[in-house]
């Protein structure tokens, strides 16, 4: 497999932390103690920026691109399925073009939505919790609670038939392993696999839908897309292939870091369980800590200087965003988690710009119902077993998270 490797020889000095070692964290003594030292380090995936106003600043900078050929290129794929949806992605669009697809899925994420979609969300996570409650001590939290909660979420805004729920969640789980090809294995096959069957079912959804609208997301971007005529058929369809992984397998993730967090500040869940109304700040400092996207990648569309460094056409930049979310220059108290925090430094998870991630109120939502649902009804987690976790050099957390929760007095 490739690397995003630089062309522009390394300065002297700075620190070259190995983001391929399977043991590496972003937030390791080492990694903090290269974050104190310079804003950026050396890698085998190119430059990482350590530190939070360097990596505000470059994902905002129009100077980066998003170049997903390249990126593709540098994963070690040069055509196929995997390719053909990646590159012409949303996100690795910028400008115009990004403008034009951008606003057609503008329409369906609004606070509206958001309105009409929370107490379906509510109903969903406590009616989890209650059984998880009901059930034996011990649970696989991802498979209980943190897999099935966006799922079903998405779903619903889709308008996916409930009996097509299984063959679905293994998709969207699998085609989020897109920005940890480089790790190689058989995440490319599961990749390809995924994007070929979310191809054909959105294809299906989207014939459906045209002939028989409902009050779905689908049906409302399928009136649209037909009305205005802004946006193809394929780049409706890939719209869609994205909104689902990135509804779905962000959160997720997100959702067991929680628990993983927890486990290691019970008295934090107590706190929550106590003041439920605590919960929109408990969102913010689990994204802080513990980012299910700890990284973003971005690429230098041209020749520039940025702080002493010069970054070369072509070369990739990787935002370190768990690592800069700790970052003692701008966060008081960085190291330390606390959910009464009331920090208005914005996360760096959802990005920046043009690009701000629109489905970042959706997953607050998501996790604001989930955390005090669980809380009310259940002790602080501990872990039960080993855990498997995802590469960190993608959307991260846990694949299997056996959890045992203390007693609530029920």
């Amino acid at each position: 497999m490739g690397t995003m490797e630089n062309s522009a020889p390394t300065p002297t000095g700075v620190p070259f932390l190995n983001v391929f070692d399977p043991a590496f964290d972003f937030t390791a003594p080492e990694v903090m103690s290269a974050q104190a030292k310079s804003w950026y380090a050396d890698s085998p995936i190119g430059r990482l920026v350590l530190r939070y106003a360097e990596a505000q600043e470059l994902l905002r900078d129009r100077r980066l691109d998003h170049n997903g050929r390249g990126y593709m290129e540098q994963s070690g794929v040069f055509e196929g399925p995997i390719y053909d949806w990646f590159v012409p992605m949303i996100v690795n669009n910028d400008g115009e073009d990004h403008r034009r697809l951008r606003g057609l899925v503008g329409k369906a994420f609004t606070p509206r939505m958001i309105n009409q979609i929370r107490p379906f969300v509510r109903a969903e996570a406590e009616r989890m919790a209650e059984e998880m409650a009901a059930s034996a001590e011990e649970c696989e939290f991802v498979d209980s609670f943190a897999d099935p909660l966006p799922l079903a979420v998405m779903c619903k805004l889709l308008g996916v038939p409930i009996e097509d729920y299984d063959t679905f969640r293994v998709w969207t789980n699998d085609i989020g392993l897109v920005f940890s090809m480089v790790h190689g294995g058989d995440i490319v096959g599961r990749v390809e696999k995924a994007v070929i069957g979310l191809n054909d079912y959105v294809a299906s959804l989207i014939a459906d839908k045209a002939k028989a609208p409902g009050d779905d997301l689908i049906s409302v971007l399928v009136t649209a897309q037909q009305a205005e005529g802004q946006v193809s058929a394929a780049e409706l369809r890939n719209l869609l292939v994205t909104l689902v992984f990135a509804a779905h397998d962000t959160t997720c993730h997100q959702l067991s870091n929680a628990m993983v967090i927890f486990a290691e500040h019970p008295e934090q869940w107590n706190l929550l369980a106590e003041r439920p109304e605590l919960a929109a700040q408990a969102v913010e400092e689990i994204i802080r800590w513990s980012p299910s996207t700890p990284i973003i990648y971005r690429c230098a569309a041209e020749d520039f200087d940025y702080q002493g460094l010069h970054i070369e056409k072509g070369t990739f930049i990787t935002m370190c965003v768990q690592t800069a979310q700790r970052d003692p220059r701008v966060f008081t108290n960085g190291d330390s988690f606390d959910i009464t925090s009331t920090s208005k430094v914005p996360p760096l998870l959802f990005g920046a710009g043009p690009h701000f991630c629109l489905g970042a109120p959706l997953a607050r939502t998501e996790i604001g119902e989930a955390l005090p649902a669980l809380a009310k009804r259940l002790g602080p987690p501990s872990i039960a077993g080993p855990v498997s976790w995802r590469p960190p050099t993608g959307i991260h957390g846990p694949n299997k998270l056996p959890l045992r929760f203390g007693d609530r007095g029920r």
